[in-house]
């Protein structure tokens, strides 16, 4: 059992016996021992099924963070197609909790998906969350608007965003887990950054075909069917990354739980019976990133052009730039991470957010398209620091019988109750207090409860997995 082997024989007992399953997996489909196809790494996997793992991983959040994309930067149109009655504060706000409701079901989402990945395998469960995710995508495309059906409308919107936040709350955790698994010991960090970086390109390719879909179509188009073109294409890459996702063996460390039947019939008991410690600061450590990530790459577009009063178009150009950086300094901080360490990378980020979010918020009410393009850059980049090691960070803070489930609730927990939600509250906030700074005061204490949370946890870069 690896446990007892681990105890017995300390940490290179465990790397053996991964090493050892590799010889054990089948060489069809794409998995590790693809016998006389490719060459392996000294740890026996090879560098083909790693790219395999790699595109594997990519698409699945490529297509749930397009999705998010296009719903955040689009909000003003979805707004007048299912609010066409209300007032521009309050339907603004009405679009953004629908956005925030479909993030309270995550956490239950976390826990089946934690509990198939954990007890069937990561493969499966990345497999089926990609299918029904892409499916709820799709549909939103297909709902008729409030002028066509009423109340009806906004209700069909709310059923498919809560099924798609339910089969999406597997995708980040699941991953992460397996691209750590399958990472080498000391890249760990950069290969995990592939999940973010998928997120912000699907971001990215979303404010791309906001901004298109804005500048080529006049108002009554794109309220009419133009809103409609990128949730369209979600199915078309579900069912490509499905495809590629059923031709992979599930990673050697899981793979080895199997063979050994020490798989846990029931992790998410487990998780909280004796992990209890690391799942509060994981929560707490993804604050930031919750927080963070929706306020600066989904909420800024609107918050430049409803609040600061720049156009749509600029607001959309600044925010394009500001993911593109962010996507580069992503895999660099991965790979930070691995050189000095999770801690020391992420608790950085919090102190700079602590220290330089308000001052930015103040920079951007210049209105100035340059300062704002530069504070924008300014808050990936801070940003990047974060999330390009949380991954890494927090698929080593559990062990692996347990990983997928510490993950996707810790996770999906978090996001839940912030980050979801974050858009909704910085609206209210500036309608409340009257301050446009008020998102950046928000984001300021996010920062300092994850700098509080990552100081009590251990350091993991450098540990083999448990």
């Amino acid at each position: 059992m690896i446990q007892r082997n681990n105890s017995a024989n300390g940490n290179g007992a465990n790397a053996r016996s991964a090493t050892s399953t590799l010889t054990d997996l089948p060489p069809s489909g794409l998995g590790p021992t693809l016998s006389g196809q490719e060459r392996p790494d000294p740890d026996g996997i090879g560098k083909k099924t790693r790219r395999k793992v790699v595109a594997a991983s990519f698409i699945g959040n490529f297509v749930e963070w397009f999705d998010y994309a296009v719903y955040g930067y689009l909000a003003v149109t979805i707004t007048a197609v299912f609010f066409p009655e209300s007032d521009p504060t309050t339907g603004l706000m009405l679009t953004f909790a629908l956005f925030a409701v479909s993030f309270f079901v995550r956490p239950l989402g976390g826990f089946v998906w934690g509990h198939i990945g954990d007890r069937v395998g990561r493969r499966e469960a990345l497999s089926w969350s990609i299918l029904i995710m892409s499916a709820a995508t799709f549909c939103i495309a297909l709902i008729p608007s409030y002028n066509t059906i009423g109340i009806w409308a906004p209700i069909l919107l709310l059923i498919i965003r809560v099924v798609q936040g339910f089969s999406a709350s597997g995708e980040y955790a699941g991953a992460s887990a397996f691209l750590v698994e399958y990472a080498p010991a000391n890249r760990r960090g950069l290969y995990a950054a592939v999940v973010p970086a998928s997120t912000a390109t699907g971001l990215l390719l979303g404010s791309l075909m906001a901004g298109l879909l804005t500048g080529l179509l006049e108002p009554a188009a794109m309220e009419s069917w133009g809103w409609r073109l990128p949730f369209l294409l979600a199915a078309p890459m579900g069912l490509i990354g499905r495809y590629i996702r059923t031709k992979l063996e599930d990673s050697p460390v899981f793979a080895e739980l199997a063979k050994e039947d020490e798989a846990v019939k029931a992790p998410v008991s487990s998780l909280f019976k004796n992990h209890w410690r690391q799942l509060i600061q994981a929560v707490g450590a993804v604050l930031l990133n919750a927080v963070g990530f929706y306020l600066i790459l989904s909420y800024m577009p609107t918050h430049l052009h409803e609040n600061i009063g720049i156009s749509q178009s600029a607001a959309y150009v600044a925010t394009t730039v500001a993911l593109t950086t962010y996507i580069g300094f992503i895999f660099l901080m991965g790979l930070l991470s691995d050189r000095l360490g999770r801690k020391k990378v992420l608790m950085t980020a919090s102190i700079l957010f602590v220290v330089l979010t308000v001052p930015a918020f103040l920079l951007l009410e210049t209105g100035n398209f340059l300062i704002i393009v530069l504070v924008q850059v300014l808050l990936g980049a801070m940003l990047s620091l974060n999330d390009g090691t949380l991954p890494s960070y927090l698929a080593e803070m559990f062990p692996t019988r347990v990983r997928y489930s510490g993950f996707a609730v810790s996770f999906n927990l978090s996001n839940a109750l912030f980050g979801g939600t974050a858009p909704f509250v910085a609206t209210v906030l500036i309608a409340t207090s009257g301050s446009v700074l008020a998102p950046g005061w928000y984001l300021m204490g996010a920062a300092v409860i994850a700098l509080v949370a990552v100081a009590c946890s251990v350091e993991t870069s450098k540990k083999p997995l448990a």
